[in-house]
């Protein structure tokens, strides 16, 4: 009795429907959908029954027939999708509670009034009732696979009756029928047990959504009540604060206020030793401090750990170096964070307001900001006339940039990616390389936000492209190349059919291409870069994703993007060795990329500390200074195998 108790309560586990308002509301507007098809199914057979029997069977059994199919027609009105959506969820629960004993009853009615005419029919008339009756009972259970306990009603109802009568009657094949159905329907259930544990999986995925976008919601309705506030801080936000300074732009007084860029120094190390919540902290702190110091007319955090500061017009620039000098000291003071002392600094770059207008007054304070953070120890810098020359010297860079032939301008140099293991070369990344006069050549790092600027991005990877197939003729070498996509040429229109000409008139193969995307490039519009990158895969090129785990990047490209290789960010590589943190970051990133069969490059390997932290947690493939730095193709392979040996 024991064993017999364990196993019903197994049988009832294993087909017993989820509780919640949720998931009666899920599987009554699935079963509306499927219900009415079903009674049509048991009226559409009942109805042949009643024609084949005509005539044989006594008047009073064929009468039970059209009773049965007002029966089933009424069940399915009642389970009509429009009428169910008017219930409310107690009342739906009812209807499920009644469904699994009004099912099992009315499969038993239909089993038992077609076992009935079974006497009255010849070989053929029988064989439409097993039919029937087969048809009736797979499509019952399979129907009814989100309401597990009817459909193993339904089939009890269908089978057990049915089996006992051919058995008990004396069928030729009884034995071989019965044993047909009962595997059958074991399957049947089996499949259908499959189906409701998907139906259960999708609708738990649904509802945690659905939980996911309340939040949203709520917080995007926050937002907007508080549109100038920064949550964090409680200062002004990016928005508000800018907002101010394009007020100040636009006044009509002569004097105007100073702006201020301000950039903490050493915050990302706050944030890895002590935790977010000490960032978090650290920043209400530091916007407290920026906000009480006298002479600040308006604050507010631009993101991350900057901030911007309008400053009283009434300053000149020696008092206010010497304020803006101040606020740094006040910076430096100690915040306590539970039992940890937390030391920062900051680096202000400050320019006069002037009629530049807003772009023009954060340009030239950047370039202040950039030149304090370039000095250290806190430093604080005056955009002045020598900054003015130099962005002007930008400003002209650009338009040279915009008017060259990149052609002339372009030179490319080659870095490996090592297999360690193997002592070999998998590819080469070629890093272009631009001058504007043929002496001075600039790294991506400058010219690219020209390239975006000026709309170039394609000519430029359309050159340079073509120009690595020249050189390295991976059809004669067997070297394969990597060449580094722009956020432009992810989504441009035309850039997949241009690049594959471009390979195709080298006589190369994509196969030998891999194109290097950042996911920052992918987040200017998620789903046309995805398409755009799968058309690209479809053609044969490899995608790598670059700069993953920069710091913002999200696990969920991985599955979502069509990847053949992710690139670790150089800041992993340097951190390894002696930090367990990363170790355990890198790790994870490794073991998903395996299980979903990505290759996993680090970027950055500078030392054989770096290197061999690397292979211990299971990369293979690396690229940096310690196997080679960028040169030309023959440098770059010779420095390679020098680093292998």
């Amino acid at each position: 009795m024991t064993r017999l108790r364990r196993l019903s309560g197994l049988v009832r586990a294993a087909f017993r429907q989820h509780d919640g308002d949720a998931f009666t509301q899920a599987y009554a507007n699935s079963l509306s959908r499927r219900l009415p098809l079903l009674y049509l199914v048991v009226v559409f057979a009942l109805m042949l029954l009643m024609v084949r029997f005509m005539g044989r069977a006594p008047p009073a059994l064929l009468a039970a027939g059209p009773a049965l199919c007002l029966f089933a027609g009424w069940r399915a009105r009642h389970w009509l999708p429009h009428r169910v959506r008017r219930r409310s969820v107690d009342q739906l629960r009812a209807d499920l509670d009644r469904m699994s004993q009004i099912g099992g009853f009315s499969g038993l009615l239909f089993v038992s009034w077609g076992l009935a005419l079974y006497p009255f029919g010849d070989n053929d008339a029988r064989s439409l009732i097993h039919y029937m009756l087969a048809v009736a009972m797979i499509s019952g259970v399979l129907g009814l696979a989100h309401a597990p306990a009817t459909a193993l009603r339904i089939a009890l109802a269908f089978v057990v009756p049915s089996s006992l009568f051919f058995l008990i009657a004396g069928h030729p094949n009884a034995v071989y029928v019965t044993l047909v159905q009962l595997v059958v329907t074991a399957i049947l259930l089996f499949v259908s047990q499959g189906h409701h544990h998907d139906f259960v999986g999708l609708e738990l995925s649904r509802q945690q959504l659905a939980r996911r976008e309340q939040a949203t919601a709520r917080l995007a309705g926050e937002a907007t009540v508080r549109a100038s506030i920064d949550p964090l801080t409680g200062g002004l936000n990016r928005g508000a604060i800018l907002e101010r300074v394009e007020e100040a732009i636009g006044s009509p007084s002569p004097v105007k206020p100073w702006l201020a860029l301000i950039d903490l120094d050493g915050f990302k190390l706050v944030n890895d030793t002590y935790g977010h919540a000490a960032g978090d902290e650290a920043l209400k702190v530091i916007s407290e401090r920026i906000a009480a110091v006298p002479g600040v007319l308006a604050s507010g955090r631009l993101g991350g750990d900057e901030f911007a500061v309008l400053f009283d017009a009434a300053l000149e620039g020696p008092a206010m170096a010497g304020l803006a000098a101040r606020l740094v000291s006040s910076i430096r003071e100690e915040i306590g964070h539970q039992e940890a002392r937390l030391r920062l600094s900051a680096s202000i770059g400050l320019h006069r307001v002037r009629g530049e207008g807003l772009g023009g007054c954060l340009e030239r304070a950047d370039a202040a900001l950039y030149k304090a953070k370039d000095r250290g120890d806190g430093s604080v810098v005056l955009f002045g006339p020598d900054d003015e020359v130099a962005l002007q010297e930008r400003i002209e860079i650009t338009r040279r940039f915009n008017d060259c032939a990149l052609d002339d301008r372009l030179k490319l140099l080659y870095q490996p990616i090592h297999d360690f293991d193997g002592g070999r070369i998998v590819t080469v990344e070629a890093l272009a390389r631009w001058s504007p006069d043929g002496v001075q050549w600039h790294a991506p790092g400058t010219f690219l936000a020209i390239a975006e600027a000026t709309r170039r991005t394609g000519e430029l990877t359309r050159l340079v492209l073509a120009r690595a197939l020249a050189e390295c003729r991976p059809w004669e070498t067997g070297i394969s190349i990597a060449i580094n996509l722009s956020p432009r040429d992810i989504v441009r229109d035309g850039a997949v059919e241009r690049i594959a000409a471009i390979v195709r008139d080298a006589g190369a193969v994509p196969q030998s291409i891999t194109l290097e995307v950042t996911e920052r490039a992918i987040m200017a519009d998620p789903r046309r870069a995805a398409m755009q990158l799968a058309a690209f895969r479809e053609l044969g090129f490899r995608i790598a994703l670059d700069d993953f785990g920069a710091g913002w990047s999200s696990l969920s490209q991985l599955r979502d993007l069509p990847l053949d290789m992710i690139k670790l960010d150089r800041e992993l590589a340097a951190a390894l060795p002696g930090d367990p943190d990363a170790r355990a970051i890198v790790g994870m990133i490794v073991a998903l990329s395996w299980q979903l069969g990505i290759d996993c490059t680090l970027e950055g390997v500078e030392t054989e500390e770096q290197a061999e932290a690397a292979r211990a947690l299971g990369i293979r493939l690396m690229q940096g200074y310690y196997f080679s730095r960028p040169g030309t193709l023959d440098e770059a392979l010779a420095a390679a195998h020098r680093a292998v040996a």
